[in-house]
């Protein structure tokens, strides 16, 4: 059974309505998914970490069960930014000012947005196999387009990828996975709870405005930010795929150090989906930064390798 002993909650965010499984006790922690996914992806983890902290588990607005709600011509409705603004609200609900958390994926740069834009929040932030979003279309070359084809093919605007997805999401959603990661990375409860929502022609809609968001009004908001000189205050782990593309294409935490003025991380041993592939060794990092310093004691800042 996934996230046994968890309680599941549906909180309201200004209208839009956010799936949670909250379980555990200790300092809060928040864990957001990402693409095609929802907050499953986290069952081999959630649990052990419940030990230790309350965690906050949450399905993305556009995603699982959570609110899917129509998209403004900006697209500024699955911007990060309103995404960030939900899953703040979602901590507040649950009585969390201050909050760790750790995303992966497309949960990884609501994450790290949120950071930027609510620091008196975010205690600290752990990011999972991505580069800044504006990073990636400022860098992008033919490598980058074949590799992450699919960024380009569920931002188009008109309905094509709504069409080509509807047709057979089972295919489309294996087809994807299967080109960041290995065959087993997924256990079979995961995946069928992945393709159930999948297969929902909402959730095929939300999910590409999200990449919509991503290739405009996201990119701004990180362009502003490069332009002030803003970043990332808290301390920031990130970890990548040792086997992934990020691995093959960027110096993971180089960039990263342009965005964070704390920071440590490392690869690890897989590919994309990397609490999946390496639940012990994401646990373990996870753990070590998260849980709190012994009083008396002083942290000091993390470089990444």
């Amino acid at each position: 059974m996934m996230f046994e002993g968890f309680e599941q909650r549906t909180i309201d965010c200004d209208g839009v309505l956010i799936h949670a499984r909250v379980g555990g006790s200790g300092p809060p922690l928040l864990l957001l998914h990402g693409y095609p996914q929802t907050h499953v992806m986290w069952h081999l983890i959630a649990p052990r970490l419940a030990e230790e902290f309350t965690v906050v588990a949450t399905d993305l607005r556009g995603y699982g069960e959570s609110s899917k709600p129509e998209t403004t011509p900006d697209y500024v409705t699955y911007s990060k930014r309103s995404m960030a603004r939900d899953q703040v609200a979602v901590m507040r609900a649950l009585g969390h000012e201050e909050f760790y958390v750790a995303g992966h994926d497309r949960g990884g740069r609501c994450a790290y947005r949120m950071a930027l834009d609510h620091p008196e929040r975010v205690r600290k932030l752990a990011i999972l196999d991505i580069i800044p979003t504006g990073e990636c279309f400022w860098r992008a070359d033919k490598t980058f387009g074949l590799g992450y084809w699919h960024w380009f093919f569920l931002a188009q605007t008109d309905d094509l990828p709504e069409r080509v997805i509807g047709a057979d999401p089972d295919y489309f959603w294996h087809r994807l996975a299967s080109g960041l990661a290995p065959k087993d990375a997924f256990t079979p409860e995961a995946v069928e709870a992945y393709l159930h929502y999948y297969r929902q022609p909402e959730v095929i809609r939300a999910t590409c405005n999200d990449y919509r968001a991503g290739a405009r009004i996201d990119v701004e908001y990180d362009a502003t930010d490069r332009d002030q000189g803003h970043k990332i205050t808290c301390p920031t782990l990130v970890l990548w795929g040792a086997k992934g593309l990020l691995e093959r294409w960027y110096d993971v935490p180089a960039i990263w150090r342009d965005w964070a003025d704390d920071l440590r991380g490392k690869a690890l041993d897989c590919g994309h989906f990397v609490p999946e592939e390496r639940p012990e060794e994401t646990l373990a990092e996870l753990r070590a930064f998260f849980t709190p310093k012994p009083s008396g004691t002083t942290e000091t800042k993390g470089d990444a390798a």
